[in-house]
């Protein structure tokens, strides 16, 4: 077993008094005061997360933009320099190797954000189908990682990086200090990445929190991103379970003539998926749900698991995502999910969980 990787920001995560747990291959902070008042402040004010575990490669050359949109699901050659979007990374049937942001930095030139316990995989992945003229370079060891997110996150950055502009939605700038900042998120609110050399990231979190975010850690990030129904890799995206059946169609351009899985997303587009990936909710109070907790029809027919489960903060009733055959996924559908040998009614509700 591999040791735990550490984060550049973990000695400012212990003088917080974070509760650290390991996360894939990373010791990370799950919370520093609780999971309900970091997602309370992410929802009404801002809070900041260490992302320093994610991956950051860099992709350029004269043949990068058709070589990326062989390797990815979203079309690249829609992008401006300065823009970014949500893509997906297919194996050769047509399963999630991993979701990630593509930004466009220059005319050839490409700033990848990846998933922390995929970075070697999805390396080796790219290596190994790799364009001659294209140039691949891993800087994920580099870079000190924050998420900056809430409704006074532009705020806060105009507080700590005076004179500097915030780039539009999906938007990527460069500031005069060599800070990357990426305007996406992953909580449904408004705000920012913000990636540093990894020697400044501590003095750059402390900037952040003098500025008024609240330290958030990865059990808020889970309740806040599901909310949304956002997917987490390695839970509601794997290997053997497509961007079709995990309703990210809208994220695969199937028109583009050559990227690897098209095929099984073009079959499964015209016939129709034989599972979704599912949103639930109690009807009645209960416990909170988990991953792999059973899912049953209304007459007590095991028909799947759950892939994620959480009590929603902002609802307070539990929530999950499972990949149920496609009869049981309308809108509406009465289930139940399964909690140590208790069974609590559910419906199939629509995505997102929460709105504004």
């Amino acid at each position: 077993m591999s040791a735990l990787k550490h984060s550049p920001l973990e000695a400012a995560h212990q003088a917080l008094g974070a509760r650290l747990v390991s996360f894939a291959g990373w010791n990370m902070p799950v919370q520093y005061s609780s999971i309900i008042d970091e997602h309370t402040a992410v929802r009404t004010k801002v809070g900041i997360f260490d992302i320093s575990h994610m991956g950051q490669f860099l992709v350029s050359g004269p043949t990068a933009e058709a070589w990326l949109n062989r390797m990815f699901t979203n079309n690249i050659s829609r992008l401006a320099p300065g823009q970014g979007q949500y893509t997906l990374m297919l194996n050769d049937n047509g399963g999630v190797i991993d979701d990630l942001i593509g930004y466009r930095t220059g005319e050839n030139d490409y700033f990848l954000v990846v998933n922390a316990s995929m970075i070697e995989p999805d390396f080796f992945w790219l290596a190994s189908h790799q364009d001659e003229q294209v140039i691949l370079r891993n800087e994920s060891d580099l870079w000190a990682g924050m998420a900056i997110q809430g409704p006074v996150a532009a705020e806060t950055f105009a507080i700590v990086c005076p004179g500097e502009t915030l780039p539009p939605r999906n938007g990527i700038v460069t500031t005069a200090a060599g800070a990357i900042v990426c305007r996406t998120g992953y909580t449904g609110e408004d705000g920012f990445e913000f990636f540093c050399p990894a020697a400044e990231g501590i003095s750059w979190w402390q900037k952040f929190l003098a500025a008024g975010a609240a330290p958030c850690g990865l059990g808020a990030r889970d309740t806040l991103r599901l909310e949304m129904g956002y997917p987490l890799n390695g839970n509601d995206l794997s290997p053997e379970r497509s961007p079709i059946e995990a309703g990210l169609g809208l994220f695969c351009d199937l028109e583009k003539p050559d990227f690897i899985g098209r095929d099984t997303l073009l079959r499964q587009k015209s016939d129709g998926p034989a599972v979704k990936l599912t949103a639930l909710q109690y009807t009645a109070k209960g416990p909170p749900p988990r991953a792999h907790y059973p899912v049953s029809s209304a007459a007590g027919t095991v028909i799947g698991e759950l892939a994620s489960g959480a009590l929603s903060p902002s609802l307070m009733t539990g929530i999950g995502m499972a990949y149920l055959p496609a009869e049981y996924s309308k809108p509406g559908t009465d289930l139940q999910i399964d909690v140590r040998g208790r069974r609590f009614p559910a419906k199939v509700v629509k995505k997102p969980f929460y709105r504004k």
